[in-house]
């Protein structure tokens, strides 16, 4: 069920009026079987491997927190690890296993037996591993209580707002809320229902306008100019960051509504002045899962430089991995890391030169902000082509730098729709960074009543409807 989608809206207007009307228990139990219908609406035979992760990781958390052995104690935690990425695994890389090692043996001359599997990737897989992930992790190292109540747990996992594509809510954070019966609020909901609306926005309006001008700048990029390249590129950092950002509100929206807060997942992460900050603004639920559940336990900072550089790189490495089972993915990861370290390296030699010309400081976050932007641009080639040489294409095609006139662009209504509903995007996030907008909006009625009507009228004029797929459902 998409957010998106008539059916959603019907399943939320039935939901939360019944929601609010029951507590303790019964609210729970609708909060699960809700859950689960939500997901069953793509596929019900892939609710199984929710069921089997939730038992298995809820299992695995009593025996933990009965248990004072050391070893044993690890053989359990590797229980759990080995049934979550094993499911993680075969769904969605067995294949990518597969088709690499063909390649190999091609590339050795010769003709390998065996064929890929027809396998479905079930939707949110690797969200809803990660955080029952979460859980085992922090119980094994006695962070977190062990949560007894299997119906607890077992929303905590399949909770439907963020089940799908996130935000990757920790145990921590989100099981101890279901200790408390939530009331009605109507502040509560008028945020909520704000922030959600700015959801629909980014997606319907700025996501789903930009697809058509960038599919088909990479469907045949030998066919266009390199302004016309170099425009798509643009347009899909946008559609990218409005697509994932635009689930996240929603989701963190709809949850404030029935009374739960999750955290942030999203920062204006285009304004970011350097790489490390630009991954505090950008997906920020999983930077901070990689940072605490690989950066950390690798070594992170400590032991010297070389094993900082190297730590930062596995675990960017392992972030492209996550996102989809090709090897550009890896390399965009790869890039990321890249990027990291030299910002390490030279940082702050480019910082004093910038002193020694006598920059002004806000010249030097212009200049940041635009070095950062265009290196993540370049990375999201990899991450949006279907291969490496389709992205080579486009990277070729821009580098020509041949006719960077008007004229070159070939579809003229995509391109002044996808810079008007960029150029709003924008206007309202500089609003917010100088003015705090979403404060007015959120504590002022009549800021908050005029807010509403416009993104809704702008959504109505500008929006591309067709219960588009959000992006992050692949992953």
């Amino acid at each position: 069920m998409l957010f998106n989608s008539i059916a959603f809206f019907a399943f939320i207007g039935i939901f939360l009026p019944v929601y609010f009307f029951l507590k303790g228990k019964p609210r729970l139990w609708l909060c699960l079987l809700g859950s689960y219908f939500f997901y069953s609406c793509w596929d019900y035979r892939f609710l199984s491997l929710i069921l089997i992760s939730t038992l298995i990781d809820y299992t695995v958390g009593l025996m933990l927190g009965a248990e004072s052995d050391k070893k044993r104690r690890k053989r359990l935690l590797v229980i759990s690890l080995i049934v979550n990425l094993g499911f993680l695994a075969f769904f969605k890389y067995c294949n990518f296993f597969v088709e690499s090692f063909q390649d190999l043996v091609l590339s050795l001359g010769m003709t390998p037996s065996f064929n890929t599997l027809h396998i479905i990737l079930p939707v949110g897989i690797s969200f809803y591993t990660f955080q029952s992930m979460s859980y085992t992790i922090d119980v094994y190292y006695k962070k977190i209580p062990v949560e007894p109540d299997f119906l607890k747990f077992a929303t905590f996992i399949s909770f439907f707002p963020q089940l799908v594509a996130g935000p990757i809510v920790r145990a921590k954070e989100f099981l101890p809320q279901f200790s408390m019966d939530k009331k009605f609020d109507w502040n509560r909901f008028n945020s909520g229902t704000g922030q959600m609306v700015w959801g629909f926005f980014k997606k319907i309006v700025v996501a789903d306008s930009l697809a058509p001008f960038i599919d088909q700048c990479f469907a045949a990029p030998e066919t266009f100019s390199s302004l016309h390249l170099m425009v798509g590129v643009i347009f899909y950092s946008f559609q990218i960051y409005c697509d994932f950002s635009g689930y996240s509100d929603i989701a963190i929206g709809l949850a404030r509504t029935m009374g739960f807060d999750f955290p942030d997942n999203f920062k204006t992460p285009y304004f970011s002045t350097g790489f490390s900050e630009f991954w505090q603004r950008w997906h920020i639920t999983l930077s901070s899962w990689f940072k605490d559940y690989v950066y950390i336990p690798l070594g992170g900072s400590r032991n010297g430089t070389f094993n900082t550089y190297k730590n930062t790189m596995l675990t960017n490495l392992l972030s492209g991995f996550w996102h989809g089972a090709s090897w550009v993915f890896v390399f965009w990861g790869f890039l990321h890391g890249i990027y990291i370290i030299i910002q390490r390296l030279i940082g702050p030699h480019f910082g004093r030169f910038m002193d020694t010309i006598r920059v002004p400081k806000m010249g030097k976050a212009a200049i940041n902000i635009f070095l950062v932007y265009t290196a993540t641009c370049f990375a999201w080639i990899f991450f949006r082509s279907s291969g490496f040489g389709n992205a080579l294409e486009v990277i070729t095609g821009i580098g020509k730098f041949e006719n960077f006139t008007f004229g070159s662009i070939v579809n003229k209504f995509w391109f002044v729709k996808g810079v008007l509903v960029i150029g709003l995007l924008l206007t309202v996030e500089i609003a917010d960074l100088k003015f705090n907008f979403s404060h007015l909006v959120r504590n002022q009625p009549i800021f908050r009543v005029v807010s509403f009507a416009t993104i809704l009228m702008l959504i109505a004029f500008f929006g591309t409807f067709g219960s588009n797929a959000f992006i992050y459902f692949v992953f």
